[in-house]
């Protein structure tokens, strides 16, 4: 369960931006779109949050940022090598973002435990790590790392709590690469709970394209495929059944537009193996049915089905969902559908929760959002983004929402100027 990310220096991001996923003592549809965690103390966190703002304003740059340092976690101990360079992209429109570090610090809990970790990066290394536990509520510092650029040395502090093979693991953390990446790597159990977290994230960032195959995956299981079907059909899609086929894989079936690099990496990869077809059976007028592949769906059904299995799966497992233009091909009344599943503690027992952004505005609707799950993001007048609440403006309860926002109440709209002919 995610608190609370920042990130500073990182693309349209100068100064440091944090989004809280921690809930204001509102009563406001509380048992719905809350909950409580099993951390005493610990305000009630949100189930979801939902991100407005014009093209261009870093919408997309706040879930970059956050897949990029879980990518980090997981892949730099294991693909970089010595002297590679980290592709980080800091903000450029400020003289000193080239030669400073970048810095993201994520605040979770993972079980029942919580956890401030974070890492501050420039292309060469990492000039500082630390990650701090609170069980019991109690801060731990387990590590920390910082680099010296006058002894051009790194300064290691490991706190009392943190046991096992510490000298091995600092040795095998290159510099650009996160200890926490090289300490699993070399079977550390400690550290195991921060590590799974990163790696149960789901991020979807816009432009990737939606696999399918987790979807596809589930649907070998009759149960699994059965409530992947009601799932579909609650979103009114009308669908009697998910039926599979396998068979050879066959080249020439490949789109004839596909890049010739891609289609041969293809026609290697699969060469000799079997592959699924997927089909969705539709009753007709008259009764009977009717079966249509996938690729012949329309955009909006392909891209419900490939949210199908990780949406169930963010509901059975709580896991954290970040989904960037979540619109885009869906029609409103699919977002409103999405979002109830996750706002609802019936339907979402194990606290899952989704952050989204949208240019729906449909959605700016205080009987679906309480007024702290919706945040904005504009450029400053240096052109670096800021990320805001709907609270830092006090709205009234049953305000309008969506009217004030399209008013320009709440800032983060787009300047529309005049073009002369």
């Amino acid at each position: 369960m995610l608190i609370e990310f920042s990130v500073k220096n990182f693309r349209s991001f100068w100064k440091t931006q944090s989004l809280k996923m921690t809930a204001s003592p509102s009563s406001d549809m509380m048992v719905q779109n809350t909950f409580v965690t099993s951390v005493k103390g610990l305000p009630r966190l949100l189930r979801s949050s939902v991100l407005y703002g014009p093209n261009a304003a870093g919408k997309s740059n706040l879930f970059r940022a956050l897949h990029f340092m879980q990518e980090f976690v997981q892949n730099s101990a294991k693909e970089k090598q010595a002297g590679e360079s980290i592709p980080l992209q800091p903000f450029l429109l400020n003289q000193d973002g080239p030669s400073s570090p970048s810095e993201f610090e994520a605040i979770f809990l993972q079980d029942d435990i919580r956890y401030q970790y974070g890492f501050t990066a420039n292309t060469e290394r990492v000039t500082h790590e630390w990650l701090f536990a609170y069980p019991q509520g109690k801060s731990q510092r387990w590590f920390e790392r910082s680099y010296n650029p006058e002894t051009r040395q790194e300064e290691w502090y490991f706190g009392s709590k943190f046991t096992g093979k510490k000298k091995v693991w600092q040795e095998a953390t290159r510099p650009n690469a996160l200890f926490l990446s090289a300490a699993i790597q070399l079977n550390n159990e400690q550290l195991k709970p921060v590590f799974f977290w990163f790696k149960h994230l789901a991020v979807i960032r816009h432009g990737d394209i939606l696999d399918p195959g987790f979807s596809i995956k589930q649907c070998q299981d009759d149960e699994n495929r059965q409530r992947i079907v009601d799932f579909m059909n609650a979103a009114d899609l009308s669908i009697v059944d998910i039926e599979l086929e396998s068979r050879d894989f066959a080249a020439e079936e490949l789109p004839s537009d596909m890049p010739l690099e891609l289609k041969e990496r293809i026609r290697k990869d699969l060469h000799g193996k079997k592959i699924l077809r997927i089909s969705f059976k539709h009753k007709t007028a008259d009764g009977n049915f009717v079966s249509l592949p996938l690729e012949e769906e329309s955009d909006g059904t392909r891209k419900l089905f490939a949210y199908a299995a990780p949406w169930l799966d963010a509901l059975q497992n709580g896991r954290t969902f970040l989904v960037d233009e979540l619109d885009n091909s869906l029609h409103p009344y699919m977002v409103r559908f999405l979002l109830q599943l996750i706002n609802n503690s019936d339907t979402n027992k194990k606290n899952g929760q989704l952050i989204f952004s949208t240019h729906d505005t449909s959605i700016l609707d205080q009987k679906l959002l309480r007024r702290d799950q919706i945040w904005f993001i504009e450029k400053d007048k240096f052109s670096s983004s800021r990320l805001y609440p709907l609270s830092d403006f006090s709205p009234r309860k049953g305000e309008a929402l969506e009217k004030g926002y399209l008013q320009g109440r709440y800032g983060a709209l787009p300047y529309i100027g005049e073009i002369h002919f």
